[in-house]
């Protein structure tokens, strides 16, 4: 099975050039609202270790929103808690399409977490920052103090863009993006 992950800066399109490839996606950030939704355990440990802010299940976005801002740290707590279960979920996720052609990873932190693989074909999807900005205002719940919190999380974009074995310019026009995913599709498979 061919792993395809897609990794860029937030907003830069990674979850739309995910589902181009037309494989299988795992997406994290979709699971870790499904964490936050139905995972009691995870709760329990997040409401253990941040009181002040998770107090009723399901944690909501505000609950952690909140607790993201309350201090730089606790961003770094709830990682702890969520990322252990994205692992266990991307295993059963690579399982199960373990006899596709080609599955699709859809995981911000894929590099930082160090869930990548030596043959992994890595795409870097680079997008100008204000074209980025512009798109991040556009959705309902963007918070620029949350988006610097994560930013500070990431490795740097020229390090991914270095270690990657493709790069797709999103200019944010669908037809070029369909382009180069049908190129890099017809070298790899």
């Amino acid at each position: 099975m061919i792993r395809i992950a897609v990794v860029g800066d937030i907003g830069s399109g990674k979850s739309h050039i995910a589902n181009l490839f037309s494989y299988p996606v795992f997406n994290a950030d979709s699971e870790v609202a499904k964490i936050y939704k139905t995972n009691k355990s995870c709760f329990k440990r997040l409401k253990k270790i941040l009181p002040k802010y998770f107090s009723v299940f399901p944690a909501s976005k505000i609950q952690i929103i909140k607790a993201i801002e309350g201090r730089e740290k606790n961003l770094k707590k709830i990682t702890k808690i969520i990322h252990p279960e994205i692992r266990k979920k991307l295993s059963i996720f690579l399982k199960k399409n373990k006899k596709r052609k080609a599955v699709v990873l859809d995981i911000p932190l894929l590099l930082e977490n160090k869930l990548n693989q030596k043959e992994d074909i890595i795409v870097f999807i680079q997008s100008k920052k204000d074209d980025i900005i512009k798109k991040l205002k556009e959705r309902d719940n963007f918070n620029l103090n949350l988006y610097n919190q994560f930013k500070k999380i990431q490795l740097p974009l020229s390090y991914k863009k270095k270690n990657s074995n493709y790069i797709i310019k999103n200019n944010f026009t669908n037809n070029f993006v369909k382009m180069s995913v049908k190129k890099i599709l017809k070298e790899i498979i």
